[in-house]
């Protein structure tokens, strides 16, 4: 597995919406708001991580585990959804953190901008009334970029979340090209990609994933790349990206 300079933000165009990145130590968002939100963005994120670290450093398996961690009631929101949603899909908590801070993150934004589009190291939540369309990002696959989530006004808000073997520095024990989930919870369709792409190990495991991805309850749909073959189940409709 390799890591990637983020050059499919080169080829983020979210009409009517203003970029911007914000960056806190592993913390790498693009997001596009209706204005520059870096203050706010940034606040939003330091509240996030301050949770997560503190927890963390109180129960270090939280951080350490590829299974399931039980937290207490009274644990912060976000180490709470991560733990729902590592239970759920069944892997650590942690598998759910990029998708858990894009939500925090859009929603905490959505307070002050009617359409939000977070993305964090590929994991996105996205708020707002305007459809649009996610590509695909899946590495050295020759459908990576030409294949896309098209996402209409009524599906938002909604989380697209890919895990992959191939791509990325986060942990994957399996060999997609891009394993994609799309849920109403953000931390829920990271572990699942996670747990999904861990089923992977050929084309043949397609099916199989598509299966398991769909049938965690909350999940919309999901999508496979294996190399050049594609599958999709659930409520997804894919759609090619212009050149």
């Amino acid at each position: 597995m390799s890591w990637e300079p983020r050059t499919y933000r080169d080829r983020v165009d979210a009409a009517g919406l203003v970029g911007f990145q914000v960056v806190q130590a592993e913390t790498d968002l693009h997001v596009s708001a209706v204005r520059d939100l870096s203050a706010e963005t940034s606040a939003l994120v330091s509240g996030a991580r301050a949770a997560l670290e503190d927890y963390i450093a109180a129960h270090p398996l939280f951080a350490e585990s590829f299974v399931p961690v039980e937290v207490e009631p009274h644990a912060p929101p976000i180490v709470r959804a991560m733990a729902t949603a590592g239970a759920a899909a069944g892997v650590g908590p942690m598998a759910a953190v990029a998708g858990a801070v894009a939500e925090h993150v859009a929603r905490g934004l959505a307070a002050v901008s009617r359409d939000v589009i977070v993305e964090n190291g590929g994991d996105l939540y996205l708020v707002g009334e305007a459809p649009r369309t996610v590509m695909l990002v899946a590495g050295d696959s020759p459908l990576s970029g030409t294949v896309g989530i098209a996402l209409r006004s009524e599906d938002l808000p909604v989380a697209v979340c890919t895990s992959s073997g191939r791509v990325g520095h986060s942990v994957s024990l399996g060999s997609a090209h891009a394993a994609t989930v799309v849920a109403t919870d953000g931390a829920l369709a990271d572990a699942v990609a996670t747990a999904a792409g861990n089923r992977v190990h050929g084309a043949g495991d397609i099916e199989s994933a598509l299966a398991f991805a769909c049938a965690v309850e909350g999940v919309r749909g999901a999508v496979v790349i294996v190399g050049d073959r594609i599958g999709a189940q659930g409520a997804v409709r894919l759609a090619p990206i212009r050149a």
